[in-house]
């Protein structure tokens, strides 16, 4: 008898050259291949969305960084949702909703080692939302999570700066350090997002990169103007997402013990020059500061905790999780992903590829 999984299609986006600057039409092979039912110890999983993240450009790039990068050829990596369509291992049922690294492709089809190598693991929809999974439950707030919590170690009172504050990072590291009962100041790009955070998310305030100079300024720079007026008694905590610039002028207005949360630059993701590093580190020493990268999975092991306890803060409505979905399915990813770096995204950008 021939399985109804036969007849299945799986369309998939694979990198087919390492880009230079912004990614290109050119980098991407848009390619089939047949499902086929899984083996012994394996899952077959029909993706519903994906997640669209900065980390993705560096994913591109050939060199040593925390993480291999994706091969020439290969299915480009993505984590994202779906749903068991058939399965050969325990803990896994046909109809559970997964999320894992699933990549840009319609079904995601692991055997026994590749199940546990791609962190597939079942979500529970009481707790949020697909898309939510994806945001505030999934890698963007954990990120968010154990980079304030552990690395930026905030206390209350202190004021905690956080740039990219709409993004899918940004928006979670905000709210949780309101929560903690801290002053929040947010960077993002445009008045829309600016009201957004501050009105809707509870920040204490919002610079806008963007701004332009008022009428009669002979100097005008509205990240360092913005963080003068809004943070008198310097930084305790800075949480980067974005380097360049707005690094360098957060690193001029630390506090004494300030701490930088470090990860990621997406200003300088698509540089064909050499990054530059911050040109007022030295600020770090007189101010006694420290600043530390961090990396997600590192934190693998107690994700159940952070899931726990912002699911916690869903349910009470102390936390809202905004989410940028863009239909089109994989066919959409290169435009889609694109939006990232022009700040077209407002929230957490997500891929819609499927319907339940």
């Amino acid at each position: 008898m021939t399985s109804p999984l036969s007849t299945l299609v799986n369309h998939q986006v694979r990198l087919a050259s390492r880009p230079v600057g912004l990614p290109t039409a050119e980098n991407w092979h848009f390619g089939t291949e047949a499902v086929a039912e899984p083996g012994d110890g394996g899952v077959l999983v029909k993706t519903l969305a994906l997640s669209l993240d900065p980390a993705m450009r560096g994913w591109m790039n050939e060199g040593k960084s925390y993480i291999p990068p994706v091969g020439l050829g290969e299915v480009m990596r993505a984590g994202g949702v779906g749903v068991v369509l058939a399965s050969r291992r325990p803990g896994f049922a046909v109809g559970d909703f997964v999320g894992g690294g699933l990549g840009v492709q319609e079904y995601f089809s692991a055997a026994g080692d590749e199940v546990g190598r791609s962190g597939l693991a079942k979500i529970d929809l009481r707790l949020g939302t697909l898309t939510q999974w994806l945001n505030v439950l999934g890698m963007p707030g954990m990120t968010a999570y154990f980079g304030l919590l552990d690395v930026g170690q905030p206390q209350p009172g202190q004021t905690v700066v956080v740039s990219g504050a709409a993004g899918a990072v940004g928006q979670t590291v905000g709210q949780l350090a309101k929560i903690k009962g801290c002053r929040v100041v947010g960077i993002a790009g445009g008045p829309a997002k600016c009201e957004w955070v501050v009105r809707e998310l509870g920040f204490d305030a919002c610079i806008d990169y963007k701004a332009p100079a008022p009428a009669g300024a002979a100097h005008w720079d509205p990240v360092k103007d913005g963080l003068r007026a809004h943070c008198p008694k310097g930084v305790d905590v800075y949480f980067d997402n974005v380097g360049g610039d707005i690094l360098d002028a957060v690193l001029a207005r630390l506090a004494r013990g300030a701490r930088i949360v470090i990860c990621g630059a997406i200003s300088q993701y698509n540089a064909t020059t050499a990054v530059q590093g911050p040109k007022n580190y030295l600020s770090l020493l007189v101010h006694r500061a420290r600043m530390q990268g961090m990396v997600v999975f590192d934190y693998a092991e107690r994700y159940p905790q952070a899931v726990a306890e912002l699911a916690g803060y869903l349910k009470d409505g102390r936390m809202k999780s905004r989410e940028d979905v863009v239909e089109g399915g994989v066919a959409a990813f290169p435009e889609a992903l694109n939006r990232l770096f022009s700040g077209g995204n407002f929230g957490k950008l997500v891929l819609q590829v499927a319907r339940v």
